[in-house]
């Protein structure tokens, strides 16, 4: 017979029921039987006398993280979280929270009398975040507790606390170094109080509801949950607790079985997946106690920054005494930033940069380092010759990591000792913000120079994904693509802001064109020069976006003149590009015609889909997840849809597949079927998840 996750003892006039379903207790259909088990020994305890109340806590390092969310993929199963909290609250119970109470934790505590809350507590109701809302009370006896003010932006942002904020708003009841020991000794005013099932309804506050939902039409665009949130939360100021708990678990059950949570488990399965495979997380990494960057503009200060917030002393090279102190400014810029936010006092950031912190210029000596990262401009010549410096002047044990978003990786290293040392480790802009890192594998990088940098990037609270060698790797290859298919949308009818509002609309953070106006156009144009796709006769050349630059000389927001015009900062659209739209279109012989958005975007999203099955197939990406994990992390696709890949899982593989098979043969230079999509749409596979190709 199996062991229950829950185990209960009688500890002097407590039932002590403690949850040990490693690693974070979460809630199974067993931990729900055992402490329904540890119920039934409460009653019967009590009502011989020999407790006076029953404390409720976690093994190890968590209270209860929350539900398992690998069963929502399935019918709910006996039993259920609402009966077992119906039980509890009946009975003198107290939370002893020493650890993460999250979720239907925290609907565990919150159906005790009292909570005590240990310094490393960290409780809330995050369910939204994986487009659900709480399904056993949480929208009901929270406000009750704390009222409708505080529980609303807590529940429909997501939002987890920290141990004392808890204590402040309300949510523990006190804070104590041993919670389990507090909790016995708890004395009967706390004890002998009501639950929370027969507290007051709280009064309405139509105020909060409304800042809630503005903050959940900007922050949580497209997302069904947070607004479900409102709506139960709002009702439990006017229902009998009863039909508000009724109301609340129907809507969980309908929306934990919808597409948008469908995606965003799968988007939390892919992060905790993410990193390095099976077979480098058996290796050893090397230690990482220093480090050097070479170039200190925008992106390597980041870097630098970054690495010293992890405790990594840090050698910033420029190349001149000019540089140096931009590089300076530049890093102290982030420590402000961190100081004015109060992430940081002002005293902590002075002395972590006096002792992080180095910056170099000029040919002098280098000192020994873990690890080397060059970040300097997108040129091919130039990197090779910082990397032929840092490879004379520093150990051959350094791990050499090129910055670069384009170039190849292996031409970047030509002609460097110990080649099995040197790798891509790409950061996304702001890297000391940005979660995603790709770790491009060269050609000659051994495993263990790969194991160190998953290690780097974990300890740096990065998300990293394991890319292979090709022109962009796996974002900047499919944003091209992207790119491409809304410019041909261009010369065929659309309009830049036609395009961008169409792919908003369907969650994008920010369409293709004012993305390319914020980053600059010239940026985009050098790229697609070093390429040269106008000499390609297999691919659809739209002069568009070159004549942008070269005709009209718009750059974006640097000139206030880009796919936009910019007056104040604020975009509207542009007569002088709609005219030099319209005449590239009649140059090309072709009509053009009207785009419904869900056209534009669909579109759009092909196109993505497209590229990412090749990118799979070629092996560049390990899985198609990580593929979901970089456009998410990375390029502000809505996470609700979980990724290119999911969403052709959602879409349908073949209606997929019959899409851009219809679309290729309109334009076979610009489509294509993949032909891994073709062999999965006829094996009948699916792609979310860990599918791997070697």
């Amino acid at each position: 017979m199996t062991e229950s996750p829950v185990r209960h003892e009688i500890t002097d006039r407590a039932l002590r029921v403690t949850i040990d379903n490693p690693p974070v207790n979460v809630i199974g259909q067993a931990v729900r039987a055992g402490l329904l088990a540890a119920c039934d020994a409460a009653e019967t305890a009590l009502a011989a006398g020999r407790i006076d109340r029953v404390v409720l806590t976690g093994a190890g390092r968590a209270f209860v993280a929350g539900a398992d969310a690998r069963e929502f993929d399935g019918p709910a199963l006996e039993p259920h979280l609402p009966e077992v909290l119906d039980r509890l609250a009946r009975l003198p119970a107290v939370a002893a929270v020493n650890g993460a109470a999250l979720g239907g934790g925290f609907e565990l505590a919150l159906a005790c009398r009292a909570r005590i809350a240990g310094p490393k507590a960290l409780v809330g109701l995050p369910e939204v975040t994986l487009g659900v809302v709480p399904g056993a009370g949480g929208t009901q006896r929270l406000p009750r507790l704390v009222g409708l003010d505080t529980a609303i932006p807590l529940i429909a942002q997501g939002r987890t606390v920290k141990a004392a904020e808890a204590r402040e708003l309300g949510l523990v009841d006190a804070l104590a170094d041993d919670p389990v020991a507090a909790a016995l000794a708890l004395g009967s005013e706390l004890l002998d109080r009501p639950a929370l099932d027969d507290w007051p309804a709280p009064a309405p506050a139509p105020d909060a509801a409304a800042a809630a939902r503005r903050h959940a039409e900007t922050r949580q665009r497209g997302q069904i949950a947070p607004l479900t949130a409102i709506e139960l939360m709002e009702a439990a100021a006017e229902l009998p607790l009863a039909e508000g708990l009724s109301r609340e678990r129907a809507a969980f059950l309908e929306l934990r079985q919808g597409p948008q949570a469908r995606a965003l488990r799968h988007i939390f399965f892919a992060e905790r997946g993410a990193g390095a495979g099976p077979e480098l997380k058996q290796l050893e990494p090397q230690a990482i106690d220093t480090a050097l960057v070479a170039g200190g503009g925008t992106m390597g200060a980041a870097i630098a920054y970054a690495l010293g917030q992890a405790g990594i002393r840090v050698t910033l090279l420029e190349q001149d005494a000019a540089a140096a102190e931009r590089a300076r400014a530049n890093i102290a810029t982030f420590f402000d930033g961190a100081v004015s936010r109060g992430k940081l006092s002002q005293e902590t950031a002075e002395a972590m940069r006096a002792e992080r912190f180095d910056v170099r210029h000029g040919d002098g000596p280098l000192p020994p380092v873990d690890i080397a990262i060059e970040a300097v401009f997108e040129d091919l010549d130039v990197k090779r010759a910082v990397f032929a410096r840092l490879d004379a002047a520093l150990p051959e044990t350094t791990i050499l990591a090129t910055n670069t978003s384009y170039l190849d990786p292996d031409a970047v290293s030509e002609g460097v000792r110990a080649p099995e040392r040197f790798l891509g480790l790409h950061f996304f802009a702001p890297a000391h913000v940005m979660k995603l890192v790709e770790v491009v594998r060269a050609a000659h990088t051994s495993p263990q120079t790969l194991a160190t940098a998953f290690a780097l990037t974990r300890r740096l609270g990065k998300i990293a994904v394991e890319a292979g060698i090709c022109d962009g790797f796996i974002g900047n290859r499919i944003l091209t693509r992207y790119r491409q298919a809304g410019d041909v949308l261009l010369i065929e009818g659309a309009l830049p802001w036609e395009i961008d509002r169409a792919v908003e609309a369907f969650g994008m953070a920010m369409g293709p064109y004012a993305v390319q106006d914020l980053s600059g156009l010239d940026i985009a144009y050098a790229n697609r020069r070093r390429k040269t796709p106008k000499d390609d006769p297999d691919h659809r050349y739209v002069p568009i976006a070159d004549r942008m630059v070269e005709e009209l000389q718009r750059l974006g927001r640097k000139t206030d003149a880009g796919w936009y015009d910019y007056r104040d900062g604020k975009p509207t659209p542009s007569p002088a590009v709609e005219t030099l739209i319209e005449a590239a279109s009649a140059e090309a012989g072709l009509p053009r015609r009207s785009f419904a958005p869900d056209e534009i975007a669909r579109r759009m999203m092909l196109a993505i889909i497209a590229e990412a099955f090749e990118i799979l197939e070629e092996g560049i990406a390990r899985r198609s997840a990580d593929i979901d994990l970089v456009l998410v992390h990375g390029y502000g696709f809505p996470r609700w849809r979980g990724g290119p890949m999911k969403l052709a899982e959602e879409w349908g593989l073949a209606a997929v597949m019959a899409d851009l098979a219809a679309l290729a043969k309109e334009d076979p230079k610009s489509w294509r079927v993949p032909p891994l999509l073709r062999s999965m749409v006829e094996a009948g596979d699916a792609p979310a998840g860990g599918a791997e190709r070697e």
